[in-house]
């Protein structure tokens, strides 16, 4: 089992004072399931991949990554844990001055020494993966290119190549399609599907495109404010389980964002 939670709950230390991000949540992901995200905007999707990337610690509850309780391990196992990942976040952290071609290859940075991503800052280790990897995307044309020179939608497509050029074992995206238009997102989509079926990775995706989620994932888990509505094979999610999946009755949303992180970036420390 890739991922497995029992009773989990998670509290953001600036909300301490308003209902968990996530409550009491049991879930268990395999090796090569491909599963998507859905709910309402602040329901705790976010929160939950990034518990599940070891980015938030758990209040309450247990859970195994790769079999492995992560928070009763050693700072060392845990990073190991971590480098197995690939944690995509909505808003990239692309460095604006750097170029495509090395942030992509900090995709590899779970795998490389410090020396060995300094040196890539100036002459990258791998630009032919880099290229392979856009090319995919039909960004092979921006190698080259600052990464401030860039749509956002050219950014999202950016990190998604930076996914393809890890090692990561477990794929963990939040919301790739946002800045796409619906043939770049089918297409993108595909793409991280089909690198997942290859490695026989597991793929969580958060969507607020319904549709596809209902069309392109063999299992739907539908999130609330911090709880799971339901969690089910896509023949069995109704138009009343959408419905009342986003239903506005909540007096008051759940946090489900992190505080944002800082818009420039000079080196890229760690993808997961």
């Amino acid at each position: 089992m890739t991922f497995e939670l029992h009773g989990v709950s998670v509290r953001h230390t600036f909300s301490a004072s308003g209902p968990a991000a996530l409550q009491d949540l049991t879930l268990s992901i395999g090796q090569g399931e491909q599963v998507a995200l859905i709910g309402p905007s602040g329901a705790g999707k976010t929160t939950l991949l990034h518990t599940l990337a070891c980015a938030h610690r758990p209040d309450s509850g247990n859970m195994a990554l790769f079999g492995i309780d992560p928070w009763k391990a050693s700072d060392g196992q845990r990073q190991a844990l971590r480098s197995r990942l690939f944690l995509a976040p909505q808003m990239p952290p692309l460095p604006p001055r750097q170029r495509v071609v090395t942030a992509v290859l900090a995709g590899r940075l779970p795998r490389w020494s410090l020396w060995q991503a300094i040196a890539s800052l100036f002459r990258p280790a791998d630009p032919q993966a880099a290229y392979d990897a856009l090319a995919r995307f039909n960004l092979q044309d921006k190698l080259y290119s600052r990464v401030d020179r860039l749509s956002g939608g050219e950014r999202q497509r950016c990190s998604m190549a930076r996914l393809l050029v890890s090692h990561a074992e477990a794929f963990l995206v939040d919301e790739p399609l946002s800045a796409l238009d619906p043939a770049l997102a089918v297409q993108t989509l595909a793409v991280l599907q089909e690198e997942a079926s290859s490695r026989k990775a597991a793929l969580v995706c958060s969507l607020h495109q319904v549709d596809l989620a209902r069309v392109h994932f063999p299992r739907v888990i539908g999130v609330r404010a911090g709880r799971i509505v339901f969690d089910a094979a896509r023949e069995a999610v109704t138009d009343d389980m959408i419905g009342a999946l986003y239903r506005h009755a909540d007096p008051a949303p759940v946090m489900d964002e992190t505080p944002d992180a800082p818009a420039t970036v000079t080196l890229p420390t760690r993808c997961f």
